[in-house]
């Protein structure tokens, strides 16, 4: 059970995101994508003040602490290049799958990404994407004529990608259907390049922040937990968002940034943003913490691997990284619900 000082933190599923079953039914999720709802009475307005204080603090100290990666202080370690490094994809045309109603594109499959374009006429459509290990994965398209991006998370092997136009009611019928072969060049690329989940591009604010935000740094971890300090202190939890969000929702990391309020959702698609765009391969995790449905992130530091469930840095280690329990609760409070973050189960990896 959630303890009463928990503020608002994590984020259910609507129920018509929770699963898909054959190729109708309105249980076919909008790509799996959390939809939040308040499960926790909200912190007292001193705890959240006292909260934000520390964050805000840590995040001003990031930089002039000392490097715990090589035990070196930051004064005499070698400085990171804060040079943006965003990865753009292309529909390349050499490797193309396609019938009248749509074109997918896996020229870029090495690379840990394809790209869909619907042709029709039909108001809802949707992509499913089954993976090699067996995992679905469901997305809306945005609208005809619109190239697309999408990651294969699952590693090499073979993958099933299908176009799925509404019928009736909540009946869907498969207008396409194709296969891939996918040998990765990389197994971190597909958490790198932008995508409908994570969408940026050279010219977004977020990257922009990145790079300030990893100035004068001395490592991937320092920038990690720069911007983790940034985030869990510049965005606030929108409780209206979170009664009010509509199927189909896809976060927008610039309108997060410049609202400064967000859900689950765009708190874990804004840090993935950034960090990819600093070169550092970033999952947007969505699953289970606890009964709740919720997202937010792991992140890869060389010599390290997979640095997951995480939320705090203590100067030597990292505890758990979820962005939204962060920017809401006091981390003593958050530690009593999340414990050695057991909880946390992934469903999907975007």
């Amino acid at each position: 059970m959630i303890r009463k000082s928990i503020s608002l933190s994590l984020c259910i599923l609507l129920l018509s995101s929770a699963m898909f079953c054959g190729c109708s039914g309105e249980s076919a999720t909008a790509g799996n994508a959390p939809v939040d709802s308040p499960v926790a009475a909200k912190a007292s307005g001193a705890e959240k003040s006292k909260s934000a204080a520390s964050a805000s603090q840590s995040g001003k100290s990031a930089k002039s602490s000392k490097s715990t990666t090589s035990g070196k202080s930051a004064m005499t370690a070698k400085t990171r290049s804060n040079k943006p490094k965003v990865l753009t994809p292309e529909a390349s045309g050499t490797d193309v799958h396609e019938n009248e109603y749509a074109i997918i594109d896996t020229s870029n499959a090495k690379e840990g990404y394809f790209m869909v374009q619907y042709l029709g006429s039909n108001h809802k459509v949707k992509l499913r994407v089954i993976g090699p290990n067996e995992s679905e994965y469901f997305y809306l398209l945005s609208g005809p004529n619109i190239y697309e991006t999408f990651p294969l998370p699952c590693g090499d092997g073979t993958y099933e990608l299908q176009i799925l136009e509404n019928v009736s009611g909540d009946r869907y019928a498969i207008a396409f259907s194709t296969t891939v072969e996918v040998a990765l060049k990389d197994k971190l690329k597909p958490f790198l390049y932008p995508s409908q989940y994570v969408d940026f591009n050279k010219d977004s604010q977020a990257v922009k922040l990145g790079k300030e935000l990893a100035k004068d740094l001395t490592s991937d971890l320092e920038v990690i937990e720069s911007v983790y300090h940034y985030i869990t202190s510049k965005i606030t939890y929108d409780d209206e968002k979170a009664a009010t969000v509509t199927y189909g929702y896809l976060p927008d990391v610039d309108e997060t940034l410049k609202t400064g309020t967000g859900i689950c959702f765009d708190y874990a698609s804004v840090m993935t943003a950034i960090l990819r765009s600093q070169g550092i391969p970033t999952k947007l995790e969505v699953g289970y913490s606890g009964d709740a449905y919720h997202a937010w992130i792991s992140t890869y530091v060389k010599d390290v691997g997979w640095i997951d469930k995480i939320i705090e840095f203590d100067g030597k280690s990292w505890t758990l990284m979820d962005p939204t329990l962060a920017a809401n609760n006091s981390n003593t409070a958050v530690g009593q619900y999340i414990g050695d973050g057991s909880k946390y189960v992934v469903k999907y990896s975007y």
